[in-house]
């Protein structure tokens, strides 16, 4: 049987037919020899035919239904009118490199039965590295253009189009947060150590990071500390005795004295560090506003940063949706998963959800079954929230009281709600929410109908009082333009009798 191989490239489709069809010889190291010299190639196979795309538009609307294993309609001609066969003269293979294009064209086509092999995948490279070779109406860099071009292009698309693109902010911010925390903990840890040298009383009084670094700014040298500091440090510490605590501190020091140009140099390494912790501030504020916009029902389960952490961890809330609560469990302890399996010992009970209050506020024997039920309503929250198309917030507080009752349940006794039963509550809630906005929404539309009706109205009234005025004006003009032409008569009359 002839074997043909469909290459798709950057500038169109191309049909080669295999000529020599030994099949021992398809794997030889003389085949994958005689691919490198295209001489000896092109006995190999033969050139069909080629079909070039018709714009750039049209070559990534098909490379795009490659990708996603779907035969489009220029593929599908481009197969019926240049592969042989039928009813009468039987099946034909043909060889191509992708199973689900494969799969496709074996659904649309019948007299084609496609092929994937290592010898078809042999040709097929043989067929990229010599195909502008084949193409005798190229130039030489036209082919590479080609695949620059429509790489750039199907890149773009990808990027632009991407479903996950609104996790993406969200991954990002809560990985820079982390990473922001350890450096602010850094820095701060060493403001206190360069400080305390000049002032070691100060830590034990102010224990914050931040609020440390502002004092230290507000203070400066513990030598100039006096009444008139206080204010300032009442204004940081919010608390009045604590200002005056620092002060009389300030004044009884045991520190070293210090001079002042190593004093500006710890006040401007204390205002990076302030600078960076309202940056922090700002990046979580950024952050919980984000997560209630995208994932609203899951922000109000477990909180805005471990629902981030989660969605961080498995990539996008599409991911998270998809995984079981078995999985959403022990999600960010995997670590310690292999490791017990590995020594046969016991697995994980909680992983990421560890973070979240439920499970710090269970007894010590609780905590593994509230972890696991907790697990259950966040993989619900992230599927409402994945999958919904319009975000509310409902889902995830009667989840969240599903899970406070659940921990009333295991403490006194008392028992839950069913989850049927607080779902069937929460579609009602969403279904009035929704009908009381559409309710508003008539009313807004009725009284702009009403407004533009009058305006109308009014319009028609002003023009119709107005078009007199105007004909009468009309009429004046006609007779002003009249005066002239009889004075003109006149005129003529003097100068013929003169004449």
């Amino acid at each position: 049987m002839v074997l043909y191989v469909l290459f798709e490239s950057a500038s169109g489709y191309a049909l080669f037919e295999r000529v020599e069809s030994e099949e021992i010889a398809d794997e030889s190291p003389e085949l994958q020899k005689s691919i490198q010299d295209f001489g000896r190639f092109a006995r190999l196979v033969k050139f069909k035919s080629f079909l070039p795309f018709a714009s750039a538009e049209s070559a990534l609307e098909n490379v795009n239904a490659i990708s996603e294993g779907l035969l489009h309609d220029v593929l599908k001609n481009f197969l019926e009118l240049n592969l042989p066969g039928g009813k009468k003269k039987g099946k034909v293979e043909l060889g191509v490199t992708d199973e689900k294009l494969g799969g496709a064209i074996n659904d649309s086509i019948e007299h084609v039965t496609c092929v994937k092999s290592k010898a078809v995948a042999e040709l097929a490279r043989g067929i990229r590295l010599h195909f502008a070779k084949f193409i005798k109406a190229f130039k030489e860099g036209d082919y590479e253009k080609a695949q620059l071009g429509l790489g750039h292009s199907y890149s773009r698309s990808k990027v632009k189009f991407n479903v996950n693109r609104a996790d993406n902010m969200i991954i990002q911010t809560i990985n820079l947060l982390d990473t922001l925390n350890k450096d602010l903990n850094t820095f701060s840890m060493r403001v206190k150590e360069w400080y305390s040298w000049h002032f070691p009383e100060l830590v034990k009084l102010v224990p914050d990071n931040a609020q440390f670094a502002r004092v230290v700014k507000h203070l400066k040298n513990k030598a100039e500390a006096d009444e008139s500091k206080v204010a300032g440090l009442v204004e940081i510490t919010q608390d009045e005795a604590k200002a005056r605590e620092i002060i009389a501190a300030a004044m009884a020091s045991m520190g070293t004295d210090i001079s002042d140009l190593d004093m500006l140099n710890i006040e401007k390494f204390a205002d990076r560090v302030i600078h960076l912790s309202t940056y922090q501030q700002q990046l979580q504020e950024y952050l919980s506003k984000k997560m209630h916009d995208i994932a609203p029902n899951l922000s109000e389960l477990v909180g805005e940063h471990v629902g981030a952490r989660l969605i961080s961890h498995a990539g996008s809330l599409t991911n998270l949706a998809k995984y079981p609560a078995s999985t959403v469990q022990i999600l960010g302890a995997e670590k310690a998963l292999f490791r017990a399996l590995k020594t046969r010992g016991n697995t994980p009970k909680y992983g990421l959800i560890f973070h979240s209050s439920f499970i710090g506020r269970a007894a010590a024997k609780n905590k593994g079954r509230i972890s696991r039920y907790l697990a259950n309503k966040c993989s619900i929250a992230s599927r409402i929230d994945a999958f919904s198309d319009v975000p509310t917030t409902k889902f995830g507080q009667k989840l969240n009281m599903q899970v406070e009752e659940r921990l009333k349940f295991y403490d006194t006794g008392a028992l839950p709600r069913k989850n049927v039963d607080v779902m069937k509550e929460a579609l009602g809630e969403v279904q009035s929410e929704a009908s009381e906005k559409q309710e508003e929404m008539d009313v807004v539309t009725t009284e702009s109908t009403d407004k533009k009706r009058k305006r109308k109205e009014k319009d028609q009234e002003e023009t119709k009082s107005e078009t007199p005025k105007k004909k009468k004006k009309a009429k004046k003009s006609k007779a002003e333009e009249e005066e002239p032409t009889k004075k003109d008569k006149k005129k003529k009359k003097k100068k013929a009798k003169k004449e």
